[in-house]
Formats: C-alpha cells, sequence, structure tokens
C-alpha cells in the first residue's frame, strides 16, 4: 500500500478495503462455523481485534500490497463433523472477500461502461493509479478485497489455504506435519511471505503473484 501513497485518495482507500477485508473473515469464518455446528450458537461473531489481525499481515499489506489476518489454526476447526465442513469454514472469508469484489467491480462496470479494466490489472491498482477520486476509491475497495481473498487461498500457514488442503486430505502425512512445524510453529511462512513482499524493490514477487491470479478477475469485467 505504501506504493500507493503517490495517490493519497487510493492509498486510503486501500487501506480501507484492508480493514473491511478483515472484518468480512472474521465474520464469515464465526457465521460459518457456527452455522455448520462448530462452535457455539451463543458465541459472537463480531470482529475482535487480537483475534483477527496478524501484525505480520498489516506489515506486509504496507509494504507488499496486500497482506492477511490472524492465522486460523488446523486445530481450532474440528473435524469430527466432516471435513467438508472444517473446509468450508476455512474457505468462508476468501470466498467471501472475493464475491464482495466482485459485486463491486460489476456494479463499476454497469456504472460506467466506458472503463479501464480491460487495460489494467490488479498491480496497477495496488501500486496506486492516477484516475478520477470516484474510480480509485470503487477499484481500490474491489481489487483490496480481490487481493486478499486469493492472497488467503494460498495453501501455506499462515494463510486460510492451508487449512482448507489439510482437510481435504483424507490422513495428513509427515509432509503436512513438517510443514505445520515449520511454516506454522516456526513462522517460517510468514518469512517467506515477508521476504516475498519486500524483493525485488518495487515490484515484489508478492505482487506480481496477486496481479497474475487476480488479472482475470478484473479483466472480466472490462
Amino acid at each position: 500500500m505504501l506504493y500507493a501513497l503517490g495517490e493519497p485518495v487510493a492509498f486510503v482507500a486501500l487501506v480501507l478495503s484492508f480493514l473491511l477485508a478483515l472484518v468480512l473473515r472474521a465474520v464469515a469464518i464465526r457465521l460459518t462455523a457456527r452455522s455448520l455446528g462448530l462452535a457455539e450458537r451463543r458465541d459472537s461473531i463480531t470482529p475482535r481485534l487480537r483475534e483477527d489481525v496478524d501484525p505480520f499481515g498489516a506489515v506486509a499489506a504496507a509494504i507488499g500490497g496486500m497482506g492477511w489476518g490472524k492465522m486460523l489454526s488446523v486445530d481450532e476447526v474440528p473435524r469430527y463433523r466432516g471435513k467438508a465442513r472444517a473446509i468450508m469454514v476455512f474457505a468462508a472469508g476468501p470466498v467471501l472477500c472475493i464475491v464482495v469484489s466482485q459485486l463491486i467491480l460489476l456494479g463499476y462496470a454497469l456504472a460506467y461502461p466506458e472503463n479501464v479494466l480491460s487495460l489494467i490489472g490488479p498491480a496497477d491498482v495496488l501500486l496506486g493509479i492516477g484516475l478520477p477520486i470516484v474510480h480509485q476509491v470503487v477499484l481500490s475497495l474491489a481489487v483490496g478485497l480481490l487481493c486478499f481473498g486469493l492472497l488467503a487461498l494460498i495453501p501455506i500457514p499462515p494463510l486460510d489455504g492451508f487449512g482448507i488442503l489439510y482437510n481435504a486430505v483424507n490422513r495428513p502425512g509427515r509432509g503436512m506435519q513438517w510443514m505445520r512445524l515449520w511454516f506454522e510453529d516456526k513462522n517460517i511462512g510468514v518469512l517467506v511471505l515477508l521476504i516475498l513482499c519486500l524483493f525485488p524493490f518495487g515490484a515484489p514477487f508478492l505482487l506480481q503473484l496477486l496481479n497474475a491470479l487476480g488479472l482475470v478477475f478484473v479483466r472480466v469485467w472490462g
């Protein structure tokens, strides 16, 4: 997001998109878990600062374009009622963010048929695209949510995608346990993601990855 400082409106909108994504993810996870009987119905679904915000995820958002929320461990989502239910809990947050982003882009495309969506990618928006204010705000919110959701689906700790992968396997073997030990318990996953946020300078790998993953989600509305 710091790359967008040259466009203050876009920068503020990107920050808001990250905060909104954290809220949507938290509500989606808790509501899904409660609806599927994997959490107590009396449990609140409201976001909680300590439980939903990952400081490293916030740093990644600042230096790499987008970040992630507090890790949801596979130990926190029981599999006794079926793997599919556990997968739905992990997928709920990323999927909701992606769906909301697409609804925003749909509204934008309908409101502005002559737009630049067929010419730009997520990276252009995350770097702070120079457009009229309304366009900057809408595109930054939409692309921010989109990139948050896509990043969360990558299957390594601390991202939600690992929970999806872990529960999709009948019997997690040594490879999964090794990944949990190093990427989760020893925080190697966080380190890898932060390195991807930093290098190469000017266009970090994480930004390039998000651009590649999200390009079709943006261009489809152009």
